[in-house]
């Protein structure tokens, strides 16, 4: 199953690894976007599977981001995780209640990010 996945970060390193982590695999297609903000207009013009949000971002967090998207009734709506070094149980909880599918902790390990952004999907499917 080809999937078409959105990493929101405000660090661009971090961007830039996420691309070449998710690009090794050729079922992945990966865009990214430096904020919130462009996140949301990405999202209006494109669809997506999945929406990877960093937390923690200068003017629109991650959380809010996601609110934002959850009131635009993107059609199809994209499945969303946050990406985060906050990872206590507490805090993974909050994070599904806001409408997460899951958590990648951060620092996360690219050799893996694939297979886990695939268990996250599969997770959220059933």
């Amino acid at each position: 199953m080809r999937l078409h996945i959105l990493y929101v970060d405000d660090e661009p390193d971090i961007r830039e690894i996420v691309t070449l982590a998710l690009g090794l695999d050729p079922q992945i297609g990966v865009d990214t976007a430096p904020s919130g903000a462009a996140a949301l207009a990405l999202a209006g013009e494109k669809s997506f599977d999945l929406i990877l949000l960093d937390v923690m971002m200068p003017s629109m967090d991650g959380p809010t981001t996601l609110r934002q998207l959850q009131q635009r009734q993107l059609a199809p709506p994209a499945a969303v995780a946050f990406v985060t070094a906050r990872t206590q149980a507490h805090e993974i909880a909050h994070f599904m209640t806001l409408g997460a599918i899951g958590v990648i902790a951060k620092p996360f390990d690219a050799i893996h990010l694939a297979q886990d952004v695939r268990a996250l999907m599969r997770q959220a499917a059933g």
